[in-house]
């Protein structure tokens, strides 16, 4: 049985190198659809590996308030253009009254871009200007490098002071100790009394362009912007009663109906996480259908070639029946030859799909990017499988040959 198998196999390739140009046209679809299987699996995994980091360095216990969904997989509805915006009072309420909530903070961020830092002669763009509460400092966002972060009576007396990301320092100072300098931040002044370390879990890249100023400095800098989040950390194990008392207080707060849906979004860490994946899931499904149509395409070549490769030799199949044999043995004989061809185009499709996984890595250098070990097997499995399904009818015909015929056959 093994050394028929062995035999089988040598001489399917002896015939792929015998054709070495139409075995590779024809290896072509399955290169193609392998490869993309491989390059889509690995990106996908490292876009979710890097999102689902960015979402749980928030910390189990996150909690995100805000008017509209702050991560959204499907267009505002009428309603959540509709809602009104949250304000200070509400951030108020729930510090003083959800008493299953530890820390509290309001958070803002312009609605409108690039902001442009500046210090002397340097200048970065597209700086992250948040306002946001001291509190924040201690929800797992804030990893200070040199200085401090500012202090609730900062915050409360409108203090122009900044702590700086590391790509805005390096930006700005370069070698320069950054600590007291004033820099110019969308035209206004701040005293930079701290600089953050690099986050360690990002979307695209690594860059660290976060300026954060105390919430009423930023207020003071932009008082025609009333919109607001509210980011806030929940007691250990008391995830579900902070949920249910910030939906409550709020609903109160903003004197919502009981037989009104909240005016309001609430969503966790965990909840930003799965609403992510069902993106990725459909994208990889609407990705997996494409490959498909390179698979289907390779697999119609490789039905044709065989076709034609039974047709160029009747006279070797009339002559192995006329020795003995079977029509098993014939049908083996080509389903394998078919198998090899497209399992040759599934290796091959591999190595394209890691070339380009490591391209994607090196383009987004922050991403995980790596090929999982079920898109290797997955690509290698359907590439010999279409070989088997599509060499069904060419083995099939080569089996029924009649011996005379064939050993007559020019």
């Amino acid at each position: 049985m093994f050394r028929a198998f062995r035999n089988n196999t040598m001489l399917a390739l002896d015939t792929i190198r015998a054709h070495k140009l139409r075995s590779l046209l024809t290896m072509l679809g399955v290169i193609i659809g392998t490869g993309t299987i491989i390059a889509v699996g690995a990106i996908l995994t490292g876009f979710d590996g890097a999102v689902t980091n960015v979402f749980k360095s928030f910390g189990p216990n996150a909690v995100i308030v805000s008017r509209e969904p702050a991560f959204r997989t499907t267009d505002l509805t009428p309603e959540e253009r509709a809602r009104k915006q949250l304000t200070y009072d509400d951030v108020v309420a729930l510090r003083n009254e959800c008493s299953a909530c530890e820390r509290v903070s309001a958070l803002s961020f312009p609605n409108h871009g690039p902001i442009v830092t500046k210090y002397k002669g340097n200048a970065v763009y597209q700086t992250q200007l948040r306002g946001v509460e001291e509190s924040f400092a201690q929800t797992g966002q804030i990893d200070m490098e040199e200085g401090r972060f500012f202090s609730e009576y900062e915050s409360l007396h409108h203090a122009p002071v900044a702590a700086i990301g590391a790509d805005v320092k390096k930006g700005l100072f370069g070698m320069e100790n950054p600590i007291g300098k004033v820099i110019t931040v969308d035209g206004q002044q701040f005293q930079v009394i701290g600089t953050m370390r690099r986050p360690t879990a990002s979307f695209f890249d690594s860059s660290d362009q976060r300026i954060f100023v105390p919430f009423f400095s930023f207020k003071k800098m932009y008082p025609n912007f009333q919109d607001l989040a509210v980011s806030i950390t929940a007691s250990n194990g008391h995830l579900p009663q902070a949920l249910d008392q910030i939906r409550t207080i709020l609903r109160i707060q903003r004197h919502v109906p009981p037989n009104k849906p909240d005016n309001f979004s609430i969503q966790t860490a965990e909840q930003m996480v799965e609403q992510f994946r069902q993106i990725t899931a459909m994208t990889f499904l609407v990705m997996i259908v494409l490959s498909s149509i390179g698979l289907l395409v390779g697999g119609i070549g490789v039905m044709n070639i065989m076709l034609v490769s039974v047709t160029e030799r009747t006279r070797e199949i009339g002559v192995r029946k006329a020795i003995g044999a079977r029509r098993a043995d014939i049908t083996v004989q080509f389903l394998l030859e078919a198998s090899v061809l497209t399992g040759l185009g599934g290796i091959v499709g591999l190595l394209l799909g890691w070339m380009i996984s490591g391209l994607a890595k090196m383009a987004f250098s922050s991403l995980p990017i790596t090929v999982p070990a079920w898109a290797a097997i997955a690509g290698i499995v359907v590439s010999v499988g279409v070989g088997l399904f599509f060499g069904i009818w060419p083995a099939n015909k080569a089996a029924k040959l009649d011996p005379v015929q064939a050993l007559r056959y020019e």
